[in-house]
């Protein structure tokens, strides 16, 4: 049986949270293989979501990142030039990244995330919030 992976394009939007598994059995491995391909990983624990994007070579000022109704959007560019005139030496490169991702869990709009940028890797800490407690509502007879 073979099993169809969904695109990487199609992970990041919120409507497509199913409440079972489309992967299988095998789905932490597929995740991790995705994550360590995809230079992005998500995570969680009791108090906080992280999230944590490969950035190669860019500078934390060349990093532009929102936050809009549960997605995290991370976006930077890097245009670079040598020039050695005695070598007849010329090198322009560019590069771009862009991360698009729902962050999951009930995130507190209160708290601002902290976001660190070390060696290349953007690291992004959300607040969770508490959970809710489930109050039993009475009923009246009416």
């Amino acid at each position: 049986m073979t099993k169809k992976l969904i695109p990487r394009s199609m992970w990041s939007f919120p409507s497509l949270r199913f409440p079972f598994s489309l992967l299988g059995e095998n789905e932490d491995e597929w995740l991790q293989d995705f994550s360590e391909s995809s230079g992005l990983s998500v995570y969680e624990d009791d108090n906080h979501v992280y999230i944590e994007a490969a950035l190669p070579g860019i500078k934390p000022d060349e990093i532009e990142m929102t936050f809009e109704k549960g997605i995290l959007w991370i976006k930077a560019e890097k245009e670079e030039e040598q020039e050695d005139r005695s070598k007849k030496y010329y090198r322009k490169s560019t590069g771009s990244f862009s991360y698009r991702v729902a962050v999951p869990g009930t995130i507190d709009e209160g708290k601002s995330p902290e976001a660190i940028c070390k060696s290349g890797i953007l690291k992004v800490t959300f607040s969770k919030t508490k959970k809710n407690e489930v109050r039993k509502i009475p009923i009246k007879e009416g």
